[in-house]
């Protein structure tokens, strides 16, 4: 592969050591190339204006500007690179989680905060997502529009909205759930790709956003109108229906998958329980995860949306549904929420 075909990285941390491995690691992929580094967030911004590269390598703790502040300065430049942080997780969960919110396309948990080299456990994943990042689109970051308009009273025979999200899920979600009205009258259960170290600090953020109460899903609790529940991250979320309640039950996974919290069980499991009366959306994302469960949505006559590809920044999961026959309706990531409420009719 030429030089000019290979993927453009700047590496950007405030550690010399955490700078040399990851420049090692990427340096030794056959389709990266390390253009660049940077020990803070302006330095970053002469480089990327200067070297122009396709995707950056972020650490979010640094001196001057720190990784937050530079991607705030990155929503106003078109095109922008896209943004793999880099980060330990154990002291820096929520502020990875407003990155994500932010516009960066993935993460990569640094196993120590330390420079040792224990840092090089982490090689094979970064090549990996800088890869799948590189064909991402960069999330666009407008001010967030106002809630849909809602046709008067916002009565349905409708019991049940789902989600699903892979890579880019935690922007998405938030615009998605800043669109919904105030009055939402219906639970909503989320399945999003994302360790359990960061779903509790997400769903305080998601809350943040909109006007549903959001939080991680407990097993056993009851779903109502106004609330929406994230799945555990290393958990699958299912529903179940005991008359006209419907109810949380959180597990490990019963099958071995790529892919956890699963859409496909939390979408089969609301196709058991309410059938034709459950909207689903499927939002962006790498893989299939959410196909099966669509179609199980689908052919009990339930409503199945997804993200248009103008929007997603990895137009995979809603990609297969569509491509299967299996949605109602396609939209811009700002116009899916009008179209829930359409729905409820």
């Amino acid at each position: 592969m030429s030089s000019s075909q290979r993927i453009r990285v700047l590496v950007v941390d405030d550690s010399a050591f955490a700078r040399k491995v990851l420049r090692q690691a990427l340096e030794a992929h056959r389709e990266i190339e390390v253009v660049g580094v940077a020990a803070d967030g302006l330095e970053a911004l002469e480089k990327i204006s200067a070297l122009a590269p396709d995707v950056i390598t972020l650490d979010l703790v640094m001196p001057h500007l720190d990784g937050l502040g530079l991607l705030r300065e990155l929503a106003k430049l078109s095109p922008a690179p896209r943004v793999v942080v880099v980060s330990f997780s154990a002291e820096e969960s929520e502020l990875v989680v407003e990155a994500l919110q932010s516009g960066a396309v993935d993460f990569v948990r640094k196993p120590t905060a330390l420079a040792t080299d224990r840092l090089y456990q982490l090689s094979d994943e970064v090549a990996q997502k800088v890869v799948a990042a590189s064909a991402a689109r960069a999330a666009s970051m407008p001010p967030l529009a106002r809630p849909a308009p809602v046709p008067g009273r916002l009565e349905t025979r409708r019991k049940l909205l789902v989600v699903g999200a892979s890579t880019g899920g935690p922007h998405a979600l938030t615009r998605l759930l800043a669109r919904l009205p105030e009055g939402f009258p219906l639970p909503v259960a989320i399945a999003l790709h994302i360790p359990g170290e960061y779903t509790p600090a997400l769903a305080k953020r998601l809350a943040l956003a909109g006007p549903l109460r959001v939080q991680e899903a407990q097993d056993g609790l009851e779903l109502e109108p106004g609330l929406a529940l994230l799945a555990k991250g290393g958990f699958d979320l299912e529903l179940e229906r005991q008359g006209e309640r419907t109810l949380a039950r959180v597990h490990p996974p019963r099958t071995s998958s790529l892919y956890v919290p699963s859409v496909n069980a939390l979408f089969a499991s609301a196709a058991r329980a309410w059938g034709a009366a459950t909207i689903a959306v499927v939002l962006t994302g790498m893989g299939d995860d959410g196909l099966e469960g669509a179609r199980a949505i689908a052919a009990a006559g339930g409503v199945v949306l997804t993200e248009a590809e103008s929007t997603a920044v990895i137009y995979g999961m809603p990609r297969c549904v569509r491509e299967a026959g299996l949605s109602s309706e396609e939209a811009a990531l700002e116009d899916l929420a009008p179209a829930i409420v359409r729905r409820l009719a």
